[in-house]
């Protein structure tokens, strides 16, 4: 529980700051800078922004969120097959850790037989959005 509320609390975060970071790069044309009038203030040319700063921001904003959404993904799908090996009679006794990176889910833990190391390993590649299952799973001997 802790884990999973460390990682959405992470994520909101990274959310926040990507778009506090996003709007650094905005400018508002309707802001006046001085109160003194028209006539005895100097005419400048306005400052433009370069393109690559602008990007570099953009890209960083993307790659953010895209990590945020695969860790959330990850939490998702990690929860889901424990729920999933729970459920399953043969199972739910058994001490199976979990867990997921990049969609690609690892058991591990011991159980009392190969046929119940085969049954979750088929449980969890039956879950929604796992890539592929790594059995680091031992029989009890």
């Amino acid at each position: 529980m802790d884990k999973r509320y460390t990682l959405t609390t992470s994520a909101i975060a990274a959310i926040a700051t990507a778009l506090a970071l996003s709007a650094c790069d905005r400018s508002d044309s309707s802001r006046t800078t001085s109160t003194a009038p028209s006539s005895t203030m100097a005419t400048t040319p306005p400052a433009t922004a370069p393109s690559t700063p602008m990007a570099t921001t953009g890209d960083k904003m993307a790659a953010t969120a895209d990590k945020v959404a695969t860790a959330v993904d990850d939490t998702a799908i990690t929860t889901k097959v424990k729920a999933a090996l729970l459920a399953e009679p043969g199972l739910k006794s058994l001490k199976i850790d979990v867990d997921t990176k990049n969609a690609a889910v690892t058991l591990s833990g011991s159980v009392d037989s190969a046929a119940s190391r085969d049954k979750a390993k088929q449980v969890a590649g039956a879950v929604s959005g796992v890539t592929t299952v790594v059995d680091q799973l031992t029989v009890k001997s």
